[in-house]
């Protein structure tokens, strides 16, 4: 072999490791990002569920804020759905026990409404007080290889309590 055919040869391989290695960081990328997506989505989905299913069934809201709902449960007893900024997570607490329930959250509101619509639209009338409708929504991410990911642009859900 001669050094042209060597040099030749060593060029090729020096192509086609940069190819290799690129592929390989793209896939990998990639691959994470979408092990993120489903993770976050299927807690989403969880919380939700679970939200949903127990805001469903409580006797009435006692008192609300953007960030904080305390219920009256089923059994007479308080259920508070809490975002703690701070920690970035959705907190329950029922019983003195206090569990996350949702982590990596960037922002979520809670807004309450009137079961009625406004005269003439199909929109429904905020209020604090008499409520049978609760919207949740909020907005997550994690970071992916230095990245912050989002899943979707928001997660959200109108629950109506259904023994009021």
């Amino acid at each position: 072999m001669t050094l042209v055919e060597v040099c030749i040869a060593l060029a090729i391989c020096g192509v086609l490791m940069i190819a290799i290695t690129s592929m390989t960081m793209f896939s990998s990328k990639s691959l994470a990002g979408l092990y993120n997506y489903v993770d976050l989505c299927s807690a989403n989905r969880l919380t939700l569920d679970k939200i949903s299913r127990e805001i469903r069934q409580t006797q009435r809201l006692a008192e609300y804020s953007t960030n904080k709902l305390t219920f009256v449960d089923y059994d007479g007893k308080k259920l508070v759905y809490e975002y703690v900024p701070d920690e970035r997570a959705l907190k329950r607490i029922k019983d003195d026990i206090q569990e996350t329930i949702l982590s990596d959250v960037d922002n979520l509101t809670f807004t309450s409404y009137r079961r009625n619509t406004q005269q003439g639209t199909f929109d429904q009338a905020k209020t604090t007080l008499a409520s049978k409708v609760i919207n949740v929504s909020w907005t997550n991410s994690r970071r992916v290889l230095g990245a912050r990911v989002n899943t979707e642009p928001v997660q959200s859900a109108k629950i109506v309590i259904r023994k009021r």
